[in-house]
């Protein structure tokens, strides 16, 4: 029989309301060895999924490793977002070794959660990896992630693909959350998100914006 098309997302897409985000060890120590992505696009990147998921009421959680005493504070871009929100931090390597951050998982109760975070092939191989083994569904935000090197980041993320984890970029995240512009009640919020941190499709945005009064929802 012929297949009949429909005007439905597809269950692979992400919605505000059916995933966690777990953002690791965004913090100065690792950020000075990160090479695969500049630390300015590193941190713009952070800051747009940051509110981006604070906006959208996203279920969010913030760890680092070793805060006090060798990594230091996690991006201001990120704390910000999510004023008064306790930072969960550990001393294991994998997030989902750590059994303060689990009791989160499992406290928010999503299958499906998506990570970023730094270094790509060692703070989100480690969870996402242990994440499938349960079970659960795992993105990862590849350009909210940095490595020692390219070739780091890359084998990282093939060797996540590999096993099922689902790759996406900062602004994909963004607006697969907002996903129709006719969404009023986010759509302010959305494109306020994509001026300020989008890069060039902001500044269009801006431009549109500016000398037309244009909207995507109309």
């Amino acid at each position: 029989m012929p297949i009949k098309a429909t005007a439905t997302a597809g269950p692979l897409l992400i919605s505000p309301t059916d995933h966690a985000l777990v953002l690791i060890d965004f913090q100065s120590q690792m950020s000075f060895a990160t090479r695969s992505i500049d630390a300015v696009m590193l941190r713009n990147n952070a800051a747009l999924i940051s509110r981006a998921a604070a906006g959208f009421d996203v279920p969010t959680i913030l760890t680092t490793v070793a805060e006090k005493s060798f990594s230091g504070p996690m991006f201001e871009e990120i704390t910000t977002a999510f004023p008064g929100q306790t930072l969960l931090d550990r001393t294991s390597m994998n997030t989902w070794e750590d059994a303060a951050v689990i009791d989160e998982v499992n406290r928010i109760g999503k299958t499906r959660i998506v990570f970023a975070g730094l270094w790509t092939s060692v703070c989100i191989v480690g969870p996402t990896l242990s994440a499938l083994d349960q079970g659960f569904e795992a993105y990862v935000i590849a350009d909210a992630c940095g490595d020692v090197s390219d070739e780091a980041h890359e084998r990282a993320m093939e060797r996540m693909i590999q096993a099922g984890v689902r790759p996406m970029t900062s602004l994909q995240y963004l607006l697969e959350l907002q996903r129709d512009w006719a969404r009023g009640e986010t759509y302010d919020m959305t494109t306020g998100i994509a001026r300020q941190f989008g890069g060039a499709y902001g500044l269009g945005v801006t431009y549109a914006k500016t000398m037309f009064g244009a909207s995507e929802g109309h």
